[in-house]
């Protein structure tokens, strides 16, 4: 993926490209800096790109669940997920958690839940949890992996 123009990273590409609604890239773009910009405002000293790369990580899921099919029954299976999908799903819930947020202009909540994942709390880190929660409860049938 290519890196977006202003901080050359490809995490803030893939970010506006999660925010992106029916191909409007540069209001999109517009939402994410201001993000940064708020973020920048509340931590003067640390990096805007540094503090969604740990958000990031901190929201990212480590396994989850698939469902099998195997002889009629429908199981949940838990699987190791790829790093490119873990990214992908922390991404996706730190955006939709944001624009979950009524009365609030999407810059802002964007900014608020980037900052509550940096923390490891927040709506994003209870869905990493309930992920993790449902493949520990459904480890039994870790044999039906294939």
């Amino acid at each position: 993926m290519l890196p977006d123009g202003k901080f050359n990273s490809a995490l803030v590409s893939r970010l506006v490209k999660t925010v992106m609604i029916s191909g409007k890239k540069s209001t999109a773009q517009r939402i994410v800096y201001g993000a940064f910009d708020t973020i920048s405002e509340k931590n003067p000293a640390s990096n805007p790109i540094e503090i969604l790369q740990r958000a990031v990580d901190n929201a990212k899921p480590r396994i989850e669940t698939k469902p099998r099919r195997v002889g009629g029954a429908t199981y949940q299976v838990p699987l190791e997920i790829p790093s490119d999908r873990q990214a992908a799903l922390a991404l996706r819930w730190i955006v939709d958690f944001a624009d979950a947020k009524k009365g609030m202009p999407m810059k802002a909540a964007l900014a608020t839940e980037i900052l509550e994942a940096y923390a490891g709390q927040g709506n994003a880190i209870r869905k990493r949890d309930e992920v993790h929660k449902m493949a520990q409860a459904n480890k039994a049938f870790a044999h039906f992996r294939w």
